[in-house]
């Protein structure tokens, strides 16, 4: 017998989906449930190495935390990883297949819905239930013939679907009448009901809107989940790294002085969720940096990872990122490079894999040179620096074939990473998540900026807080949804 399932979908991208369904997997988790998290097909470049070798989405790995297990392929069995605005880098159970184009796309499009199907069906047998999360909208009905993830996904397995709608946009009862009224019929009779997202104010005013929603549509809402200002740890893709906007909630400093970095805002950017730990800890003022000014003002700079390391180191040079690296490195002022951005730091790039460029010149400001090969390094890591026990992991093309400077780290595969006066890079993400490690960090940090009131706080755990978001998720799902009415309709799932 298959176990129960439901797919949680939403009006626009970053709508809430993700975050809907982490709450969800934590709180059934909590009362003892065997449940699983499921998202077809993802887009992002924000992606984490499983324990079975592969890599998957983010938001499906902290849904697999959520739920009490370990990151699996089968969690996100098709990733598209956008290299540019046209094409995609085509991951299928973990491993990089090549290269897609949303025109040949539809090449790829029975042989995917063979593997959803039988990883889904793989999960359903083993777990009590299966939360999935759809991707972008169904109402992108251009896309409806080679739909994986949405109603494709519903139609194939008989899922009931729930449309999350984002009222802090405006227009959420028109987009979720609107996401119904433009499917079809076999579509429509698929859709249960709504849920709203990030509601601020009196749930009071809203409730004509939703009778008249339910009058229109014949579907209920099942709930109005409430703003919560405290969200924003491990955001599903790049949608949610806004230029020149702080990360986080910075906490107020435990001394008498804040702390600065800047975080480079590239235009491939991947993995940005790694800057995320140095906004957990009280004093550090955290901000995604789009120009060069910003620069200037920084305690460090961190250039993070990138989908198109090639493309933007150029955008770098363009518009003056580049020559301020150049000068803080000269300047002795700290810079940390992480996969991508470590790349970029380096002396030479030789790429005929990602963007085909050939030999390109780096920053220099690491006795560095990187050669791209076309098989993708994925691997789960764990080392030393400076006899701090450190964790991450790995996801890159590019390989260093030549270090000149001292290692970063130790490992039993041998060195890894560089440093050379202030500037720091490793191609590991995850690092910083280390907590005894980015203390020590940020410990060098003040004191090359001269913040001699700084004081880092000794109990900060990256861990600790985001099993804390998680839980105010779960709370705020249990409070404000009626839960009870989606198991419903996810045993009734279970024998259709």
């Amino acid at each position: 017998m298959r176990g129960g399932a439901l797919l949680i979908a939403g009006t626009t991208s970053d709508a809430g989906k993700s975050v809907v369904v982490a709450g969800l997997c934590r709180l059934l988790a909590r009362r003892g449930m065997k449940v699983a998290p499921f998202k077809a097909q993802n887009m992002s470049n924000n992606s984490v190495v499983t324990l079975d070798g592969g890599e998957i989405g983010r938001a499906q790995a902290l849904q697999a935390q959520a739920c009490g297990l370990e990151p699996s392929i089968r969690f996100n069995p098709v990733l598209l990883k956008p290299g540019s605005d046209r094409t995609s880098q085509l991951v299928v159970r973990g491993r990089a297949v090549g290269s897609v184009s949303a025109r040949n796309y539809v090449e790829h499009r029975e042989a995917l819905r063979d593997i959803v199907s039988a990883d889904l069906a793989s999960l359903r047998a083993e777990f009590d239930i299966v939360i999935c999360e759809g991707a972008g909208s169904p109402a992108e009905i251009n896309l409806r013939a080679t739909d994986l993830a949405n109603m494709g996904l519903a139609q194939a397995a008989s899922l009931p679907v729930i449309i999350v709608g984002d009222i802090d946009r405006g227009g959420v009862l028109a987009h979720l009448y609107g996401t119904v009224a433009i499917l079809d019929k076999a579509d429509q009779d698929l859709i249960a009901g709504f849920v709203i997202n990030k509601f601020r104010g009196d749930v009071g005013l809203l409730e004509p809107g939703l009778q008249q929603l339910q009058a229109l549509t014949g579907r209920p809402t099942f709930g109005v989940i409430p703003f919560a200002d405290d969200l924003w740890i491990d955001a599903e893709d790049s949608l949610g790294t806004v230029g020149d906007s702080t990360v986080g909630r910075p906490a107020p400093p435990v001394g008498g002085q804040w702390l600065t970095v800047a975080a480079i805002r590239l235009p491939r950017i991947s993995n940005s969720t790694d800057i995320e730990a140095l906004a957990c800890e009280p004093g550090v003022s955290v901000r995604w940096a789009t120009e060069p000014s910003r620069l200037s003002e920084a305690d460090l700079v961190v250039v993070p990872g990138s989908k198109s390391t090639v493309s933007d180191l150029e955008w770098m040079r363009r518009n003056g990122i580049a020559d301020a690296l150049i000068a803080r490195g000269a300047a002795g002022k700290p810079v940390f490079g992480i996969c991508g951005g470590y790349q970029m730091l380096g002396k030479r790039i030789v790429d005929t894999v990602e963007s085909g460029a050939g030999e390109v010149v780096g920053l220099g400001l690491l006795d560095l040179d990187i050669e791209f090969a076309a098989e993708k390094v994925l691997a789960r890591v764990e080392g030393l620096a400076a006899r701090i026990p450190v964790s991450g992991y790995e996801i890159h093309h590019g390989r260093v074939v030549r270090n000149g400077d001292d290692p970063l780290l130790t490992t039993a595969a041998g060195p890894e990473g560089s440093v050379s006066g202030s500037v720091f890079g490793t191609h590991w993400h995850g690092l910083l998540e280390s907590d005894g490690y980015r203390r020590q960090l940020l410990e060098d940090v003040a004191m090359r900026a001269g913040r001699i009131g700084f004081r880092l706080a000794q109990d900060t755990s990256v861990a600790a807080v985001r099993a804390a978001q998680l839980d105010l998720l779960a709370d705020l799902v249990e409070q404000n949804v009626d839960v009870d009415a989606l198991l419903n309709l996810a045993e009734a799932a279970r024998d259709s």
